[in-house]
């Protein structure tokens, strides 16, 4: 879908500058990066701020309600600065705009341009047919399976930080959650290349990459597209840089998951000392994956397994495809197999139908899971999703927000009483800057991805290896002491370039 308007005219000899604002999820800070090499590559260099900015893109996230107050907001707020600068150009993409479409420059006529989940590498092209041609949407209804731009590997990048990256593995999803709108917006689930992927590390690893987590709305059932698509085919070469040499080698050709094959050979590339991977779902988590965690040095000590609910009834509302024993008997799966495993998760509370005694079960669910932390969520109904349908069901908010309360008494208590376990332990820390509270503080992360504050006499570059001793405990947080450097960062400083 494309729509444009009238024309203008700008200058073509100036360097454009560039910001980019980002709402939302890891995916959504994956895709501005690409956002932001794309433009560079286009000749844009970073702005400050917005007042010396000449293109603003917004890069939206539609799960939360307030996402939506979020964008509008930002846009009222940046009406101003185009009133008084209409050579300025703002744009908006990401999930929210995949939703919304022509509503955007409906209620927001000073937008640019608006483009989708599906075009990311269109950004620049778009920009410079709205500067000559007016403002213009584009929004595609899905990723073509064979168009390779839409793949985060075809584009550029400029990373926010130099030590760690993503490593986008798939997009969309297939599953069906009553409560999320991210099918709609992000398409079906389509997964890259095996071959291609490890290549991708092994070029992050000579950058001096040293941490890459994998990203995918599933990553769980990553490459169960691949396998299904060349099951019925015959044996060829093309199977090992598609699926992978365990796959390609096995003659049963089962259609599956290639993810516990994926984190053995992204680990085994050299330079690469620490796999994350997010997010996950709870159905899809097999025992092969779970045995490649444990056996591979490289993948983190953290599971993050979103529950959402301790409710079967509610699971099944959800449509989340298994009961809080099933959920708990994989989580005692991880934790036996997995020395050390630190466990995060989602919870919804106030799902439409959710009773007093649904909630119970949640609670009860949340202690007995004890988990390291957890990202607690109010319900809020997205157009378009089975759950904003029931509405002769919605929960009253004041009950939804005194369980919100209670849930998280629950979780920061377990929080605080796994990080009190570690004080006395000698951690090893990958350090991350200073503490955005202190700057005399320097912040690091362990491989359980708990944040780490500790003073250094002498400063530490961002990416050094260090080890720390924890000393006090919060539930969000460690405290501790040095106790040794033990190496420095492996990428080159970056020299900031100022624009004439």
């Amino acid at each position: 879908m494309v729509a444009a308007g009238a024309g203008r005219s700008y200058p073509e000899d100036v360097a454009q500058r560039y910001l980019i604002r980002t709402y939302g999820c890891q995916m959504n800070e994956s895709d501005s990066e690409r956002l932001a090499g794309l433009l560079e590559a286009d000749g844009y260099v970073p702005a400050a701020g917005t007042a010396d900015a000449d293109v603003i893109v917004l890069n939206t996230c539609c799960i939360r309600e307030n996402a939506d107050n979020k964008l509008y907001g930002a846009l009222g707020n940046l009406k101003a600065l185009k009133d008084q600068r209409p050579d300025l150009q703002i744009a908006v993409g990401g999930c929210l705009a995949q939703k919304d479409q022509g509503r955007i420059q409906d209620r927001a006529g000073h937008v640019d341009v608006v483009f989708g989940t599906h075009n990311v590498h269109r950004a620049g092209d778009l920009l410079a047919a709205a500067r000559h041609g007016g403002p213009l949407m584009e929004i595609l209804d899905a990723s073509a399976r064979d168009d390779t731009e839409m793949f985060p590997s075809a584009l550029a990048v400029r990373r926010e930080v130099d030590h760690a990256s993503w490593l986008t593995i798939q997009v969309g999803c297939d599953n069906s959650c009553a409560f999320c709108i991210v099918p709609a917006v992000r398409g079906p689930e389509l997964s890259r290349p095996f071959g291609e992927l490890v290549i991708e590390a092994q070029r992050l690893a000579v950058e001096g990459v040293q941490e890459i987590t994998l990203l995918g709305q599933n990553v769980n059932s990553y490459g169960r597209d691949i396998t299904t698509a060349r099951r019925a085919g015959r044996p060829d070469a093309a199977d090992h840089d598609a699926a992978g040499p365990a796959w390609a080698a096995d003659p049963a050709r089962r259609p599956r998951p290639l993810f516990a094959d994926l984190l053995r050979a992204i680990g085994a590339v050299d330079g690469i000392d620490r796999v994350r991977f997010t997010s996950p779902h709870p159905k899809d988590l097999r025992p092969e994956t779970i045995v490649a965690m444990a056996d591979t040095a490289a993948v983190c000590e953290h599971l993050h397994l979103p529950v959402q609910s301790g409710s079967d009834e509610v699971l099944a509302a959800m449509h989340r495809g298994y009961t809080a024993a099933r959920y708990l008997d994989k989580l005692q799966a991880a934790r036996t197999a997995i020395d050390d495993l630190a466990v995060s998760t989602d919870l919804i509370v106030g799902f439409p139908g959710e009773r007093d005694a649904d909630f119970e079960a949640t609670l009860e669910l949340a202690a007995e899971a004890a988990y390291d932390y957890a990202y607690t969520f109010q319900y809020s109904p997205r157009a378009g999703t089975e759950g904003a349908e029931m509405v002769d069901r919605f929960v009253d908010p004041v009950v939804t927000n005194q369980r919100y309360e209670q849930l998280r008494a629950v979780v920061e208590r377990s929080a605080l009483a796994r990080h009190r376990e570690r004080i006395g332990r000698v951690e090893e820390v990958l350090v991350e800057g200073p503490s955005k509270k202190d700057p005399e503080v320097v912040s690091g992360r362990t491989r359980q991805n708990k944040l780490v504050h500790f003073a250094s006499a002498s400063p530490l570059r961002v990416g050094t290896r260090a080890r720390v001793q924890v000393t006090d405990a919060a539930s969000h947080y460690l405290r501790g002491e040095l106790v040794e450097v033990v190496a420095p960062p492996r990428h080159r400083m970056r020299i900031p370039v100022v624009a004439s």
